[in-house]
């Protein structure tokens, strides 16, 4: 800054903040800080509305409140919105000072998505609030990289590598090799199972052990280096997607540990009935592309988030499940002792009839024969298309929300990504 007194006075929405100008040469608001770049009042005036030379203050007409949040954010890294005032309204000022989404906290990032998913927006374009190229540019920094420097900036960025796909290319590699060593041991694993395997694994069981220890050998050292750099260890043991992780590794080093002590074959009794139920978990890899995919991601949030109706749908199948097995045995077998259906003749027995009439699979290996039974069964599936359907739209509303609010975070880092690869 070329002109002016060293003290700078930001007057925006009628409230005025003093700053020195080194303060405001390293301002986290891209817009502030690059009025110190300004060498005449032509470039002043192209970042804010109006500049006071005598008093060297410079007005911005924007929302008073929503600024004082803002400068809670550049003082304690955390951004929230403000109370009272819109979403969408308190993003656009946002954007104008040069900051994203990213920076709002997880909850209120939350909010803004389900708000944008509501009206059907993807995002708020630069140019419908006013933001010139040069800060939509930098407006995708995530808040890490303000206040992180040094060894902390470096774990910040493994931590994305290896949790978010699409922060990077790197990151976007390393999901791709992750997600070929899943597919190729489930490949090996349903050779495994073939029947002319036996008689061709004499050949090839070298390169089965060779292939299944460098794909084993790949998930150990991500699962490790994503536990070494996550923020909370804790918080990272506790999640579903790493405990799965932990369940689908596991089992290769047991099988060692019970080879190494003599108890290599599958035919010993109980040891190799745990081995072969250990080898089998490694199905488990296959939630491992939950990480990758937009389909499985949302499949997962949406039964997360609908539990309570899942837990109802249960509810209601079970007390239906309850009262037609027992009139179905009754009706069935109870009451002619005569011709008794010896397929109904416990209520256990008749639920099984009664789950796969109340979904409508109808299997045709039981049926009822006589004709109260069969009103029953008509009442049945009749009840169970009803009772099934009742909380489906619940479910099916949420599973769409939470469907666009993956897609705009997807969004948001494949456009952080783009602006990367152009700088």
């Amino acid at each position: 800054m070329k002109f002016g007194k060293s003290i700078c006075v930001l007057n925006v929405g009628g409230t005025r903040y003093a700053f020195t100008r080194e303060v405001i040469r390293d301002f986290p608001l891209r817009r502030v800080s690059r009025l110190h770049a300004c060498a005449t009042e032509k470039e002043v005036l192209e970042l804010c509305d109006d500049y006071d030379k005598d008093l060297n203050e410079f007005f911005f007409d924007r929302h008073a409140q929503a600024f004082v949040f803002i400068m809670l954010y550049v003082r304690s890294g955390k951004l929230r919105f403000v109370p009272g005032v819109c979403e969408l309204s308190f993003y656009t000022e946002m954007l104008y000072w040069g900051l994203e989404s990213a920076h709002l906290d997880s909850c209120c990032q939350k909010r803004l998505d389900d708000r944008m998913s509501e009206i059907g927006l993807d995002t708020l374009s630069e140019m419908d609030v006013g933001v010139s190229g040069d800060e939509s540019q930098s407006s995708g920094e995530p808040v890490q990289q303000i206040a992180l420097t040094g060894r902390a900036k470096w774990l910040e960025k493994m931590r994305k590598t290896f949790e978010e796909p699409n922060s990077s290319l790197l990151a976007q590699l390393l999901a791709l090799v992750s997600v070929i060593f899943v597919l190729i041991s489930m490949i090996m694993m349903c050779a495994s199972t073939l029947p002319d395997w036996d008689t061709a694994k004499i050949n090839i069981v070298e390169e089965q052990r060779i292939v299944e220890a460098v794909c084993i050998g790949w998930f150990t050292a991500e699962c490790t280096l994503r536990f070494l750099v996550a923020r909370s260890k804790w918080d990272f043991i506790r999640r579903p997607l790493n405990i799965i992780d932990v369940i689908a590794i596991t089992p290769y080093y047991v099988t060692m540990a019970l080879a190494r002590a003599g108890m290599p074959g599958a035919g010993l009794g109980v040891a190799g009935v745990i081995l072969r139920v250990l080898r089998m978990m490694r199905v488990f890899w296959l939630m491992k592309l939950a990480r990758h995919f937009l389909g499985l991601q949302t499949l997962g949030l949406t039964l997360t988030r609908c539990y309570r109706e899942m837990v109802m749908l249960m509810v209601f199948v079970f007390v239906a499940m309850a009262i037609y097995s027992a009139l179905a045995q009754l009706l069935e077998h109870g009451l002619n002792l005569e011709a008794q259906n010896p397929d109904y003749a416990s209520i256990p027995a008749a639920a099984w009839w009664v789950i796969i009439s109340m979904t409508t699979v109808g299997y045709g290996d039981v049926y009822p024969v006589t004709i109260g039974g069969r009103v029953l069964g008509g009442m049945c599936v009749v009840s169970g298309i009803v009772l099934l359907a009742l909380p489906i739209t619940f479910i099916y509303h949420s599973f769409v929300q939470c469907y666009h609010e993956l897609k705009l975070r997807s969004a948001r880092s494949t456009r952080s990504l783009a602006m990367e690869l152009l700088q």
